[in-house]
């Protein structure tokens, strides 16, 4: 009967994902069927996190984060939680043998979102590599499925692709965070005053990012490659709009890729794949 408990557990990381990103849940469905339970699992505990500092603004967030952080700790040594998105992270953590210091750095970063509204270089990676590069790491974690070497060798790309993914999403989403969390990201960049310049130069860091990150992709395992790719194609067409769009209107609308577009960069991924052309 434990076997229930380990499916609705990991059916309530699925369907977080599934309602909280329909870009990322789509890619995830294109990995090997092997690998999509874990990733769910993965995503859906960085999820669970991200809504206690951006969203829960009329409960105590530091309260609701350290609980969060300590029942996190307490189910990966127990190997059981009654909540079941704790209970399938931790299947997915114990199962594939994922370095707690990634988790660590995740809850750093989650714990910055709390205090700091302003990052300086040194913080500006510091938050980028606990609130995504480590997230990209969790998941290679399982797409080399214990290949030591192979993870060594692909760390950085996928360290890349998960800093290009969180910086498309800071341009993405600059209006909330400046307007409604008063935040700013991007070190010595001044919101009200958002020209051209300062948004070439952090679209010139966000491309050598997808650079990177592709030499990494058409190396992995052949199970992961094409949902990977798709994601990086997903938001390699988010951050093209992006670079079209003014920075005055940056700050006036969510730049969003439209269903038909995603439903081409499938078919277009899906035809690359078949010809071994990644």
């Amino acid at each position: 009967m434990m076997n229930l408990f380990h499916n609705l557990s990991q059916q309530c990381s699925k369907t977080t994902t599934e309602m909280y990103s329909t870009s990322f849940s789509s890619a995830i469905k294109l990995l090997h069927p092997s690998l999509r339970t874990p990733v769910f699992n993965i995503y859906g505990f960085v999820r669970f996190a991200d809504e206690i500092v951006d969203t829960f603004h009329q409960h105590n967030k530091e309260v609701l984060l350290l609980e969060f952080k300590e029942a996190t700790y307490t189910a990966l040594e127990r190997k059981i939680s009654l909540n079941p998105i704790l209970h399938s992270f931790q299947l997915t953590v114990n199962q594939y043998k994922i370095s707690q210091d990634l988790i660590a750095a995740f809850f750093k970063s989650m714990e910055m979102d709390l205090s700091k509204a302003t990052y300086d270089c040194d913080g500006y990676k510091e938050y980028i590599y606990g609130s995504a590069e480590v997230v990209g790491l969790m998941c290679l974690y399982v797409f080399c499925e214990g290949d030591k070497v192979m993870y060594e060798k692909l760390k950085p790309s996928a360290q890349l692709l998960g800093a290009a993914f969180q910086k498309v999403n800071f341009l993405r989403d600059v209006k909330a965070d400046y307007e409604q969390l008063s935040r700013t990201y991007f070190p010595e960049v001044d919101f009200t005053n958002f020209t051209p310049a300062m948004k070439r130069q952090i679209e010139d860091e966000i491309a050598n990012d997808f650079a990177g990150a592709y030499k990494g992709i058409v190396e992995l395992p052949m199970k992961a490659r094409f949902g990977v790719y798709v994601a990086y194609k997903y938001y390699l067409s988010l951050f093209k709009k992006i670079k079209q769009t003014a920075p005055a209107n940056i700050l006036e609308q969510r730049i969003r890729i439209p269903n038909y577009s995603k439903l081409f960069i499938v078919a277009k991924a899906g035809v690359r794949s078949q010809f071994n052309i990644l």
